[in-house]
C-alpha cells in the first residue's frame, strides 16, 4: 500500500449538508476501493488564487490515505465526473523522508523549518 494525499475543492455554492455528503461520498469512493484512511483535514472556504468555473471561492479538504496504486484510476475519475468538485490534486509520497513528512502531517504535526532544508546551490569557482 502506498501513500497519498489528495486534496480538492467543492463549490463555495454548497449548503453544510451537501459538503458533508460529497465529503462522505469520496471517503466511501476510497474505503471501498481497498483504501484505509488515516486523516481527514476540513480547511475551509477559501479566496481561490484565481476563478475557476466562476467561482472566486472554494471549499478545501485534504485526506491522507494508504492505498493500492490501482485505486488512483477510479479515485481520479470520480473526482472528474463529481460536479461538485472543481479542482482537485493527488499526491503520492513514496521515499522514506517523504513517507515521513506523510505520517506528521496525516497525524496534524506541522513540519519544523530545521526539518525543511533549503536547497543549496553549488559553489561558483
Amino acid at each position: 500500500m502506498k501513500h497519498y494525499e489528495v486534496l480538492f475543492i467543492l463549490k463555495p455554492t454548497l449548503t453544510e449538508e451537501e459538503v458533508n455528503t460529497k465529503l462522505e461520498f469520496i471517503k466511501e469512493v476510497l474505503t471501498k476501493n481497498g483504501a484505509s484512511i488515516e486523516t481527514t483535514v476540513p480547511m475551509g472556504t477559501r479566496k481561490l488564487a484565481y476563478k475557476i468555473k466562476k467561482y472566486e471561492r472554494g471549499t478545501y479538504f485534504v485526506i491522507y490515505f494508504k492505498a493500492p496504486t490501482n485505486l488512483i484510476k477510479e479515485l481520479e475519475r470520480v473526482l472528474r465526473i463529481t460536479e461538485e468538485v472543481i479542482r482537485f490534486l493527488i499526491v503520492k509520497y513514496e521515499n522514506k523522508k517523504e513517507i515521513a513528512a506523510w505520517e506528521k502531517l496525516s497525524q496534524g504535526i506541522k513540519q519544523s523549518k530545521k526539518e525543511i532544508k533549503p536547497i543549496e546551490a553549488p559553489e561558483i569557482q
